[in-house]
């Protein structure tokens, strides 16, 4: 689990989350442009889904001792999140 990590390398972690939500929010942003949450609005998005996709995951059991299964687990719900937040987004701006 996540909370397993020792504190140095559970910051590591999250700061590399963090420089690479950075950059797919401002690329992101660059494809949205209005439709999107902003460079930084993308990064927290991003990084709030892939940590709660990680933490879901564990929660059901699967195990993420392979980093690539952690990794696919967090990019899937990091896009799943953004993708539904502007999915209502667009709702909302049509009613």
């Amino acid at each position: 689990m996540v909370w397993n990590l020792e504190p140095g390398w559970l910051m590591m972690a999250v700061a590399s989350v963090v420089v690479l939500a950075l950059f797919f929010g401002a690329a992101l942003d660059a494809i949205m442009h209005e439709d999107g949450f902003g460079p930084l609005g993308n990064m927290l998005l991003f990084t709030a889904g892939f940590f709660a996709a990680v933490l879901i995951a564990n929660s059901y059991g699967i195990s993420l001792r392979d980093l690539k299964m952690a990794v696919g687990y967090g990019l899937g719900g990091a896009f799943l999140t953004v993708s539904l937040l502007a999915l209502v987004k667009a709702a909302a701006a049509r009613i």
